[in-house]
């Protein structure tokens, strides 16, 4: 069993958007099946009572009361931006064994985290195409396109794929061409954060995901890292039949 579950879909701002009075924003205060919190992930593999579970960032603030100690292996983390790591700012001053959290080589961090890691233990030996094993789990890094040293997540556990790439702009050369070279991809969850059309964010949009798709066609692909202006676009369009909108709680 590999399993994906989508723990945050939202942009930095989130939906809704703070004072922002939107169609989009407007229905996730009357509907919370409509919020977007900080994107971020939790992976499960494995069979029966052996199954294992890592996370992917760590942008929710209550992480701490959601995972108990104990209940997960460690963190992949795909960048330093303090919407993806500020849930481990206050996680790190626990006292439960040192907690692996395989991210980067970005030395600037974020704020004092490196310097001051308390149980969590960095492990910035991700480098772009190599494979390391996770308790059976499969993890390959991907050099994505965005504003600081960022990496996306091919998870292969048996005979299946998934691969996790948010915060980038479309996709650099050769990590259209590694996924593309693959024999299957069963599901591909990547960064769409804009209506087609919009440029100059280091996010993608409509028009950059369906190019994506179209190069590697997926069984499925999910959206996220979804901001309120795509889900005003979405609310007055149909969806696009190649794509999946990213909720809170689904599971890949």
């Amino acid at each position: 069993m590999l399993r994906v579950t989508l723990l945050g879909t939202g942009a930095a701002g989130g939906v809704p958007l703070y004072g922002c009075e939107c169609a989009a924003c407007q229905r996730a205060r009357e509907h919370t099946a409509f919020e977007r919190k900080p994107c971020s992930a939790m992976v499960e593999w494995g069979k029966g009572s052996a199954r294992e579970r890592l996370l992917i960032d760590a942008g929710l603030m209550d992480l701490h009361e959601r995972f108990p100690a104990g209940t997960y292996y460690g963190f992949l983390l795909t960048h330093f931006h303090v919407d993806h790591v500020q849930g481990l700012f206050h996680l790190r001053w626990g006292n439960p064994s040192p907690i692996p959290v395989w991210c980067p080589d970005d030395e600037q961090g974020c704020a004092d985290l490196l310097k001051h890691s308390g149980c969590l233990r960095f492990l910035p030996e991700m480098n772009h195409g190599d494979v390391v094993n996770i308790n059976g789990l499969r993890v390959t890094p991907l050099h994505l396109k965005h504003s600081r040293p960022t990496v996306g997540y091919l998870l292969e556990y048996g005979p299946k794929s998934i691969v996790y790439l948010t915060d980038t702009d479309g996709l650099p050369a050769q990590t259209l061409d590694f996924l593309a070279s693959l024999t299957q991809l069963d599901a591909l969850i990547l960064d769409c954060s804009f209506p087609p059309e919009h440029e100059g964010s280091n996010h993608g949009n409509v028009e950059v995901a369906r190019q994506v798709y179209e190069k590697l066609q997926p069984k499925e692909l999910i959206i996220t890292h979804i901001g309120h202006e795509l889900d005003c676009w979405l609310m007055d369009n149909d969806i696009p039949d190649w794509m999946e909108i990213g909720r809170e709680g689904m599971e890949i």
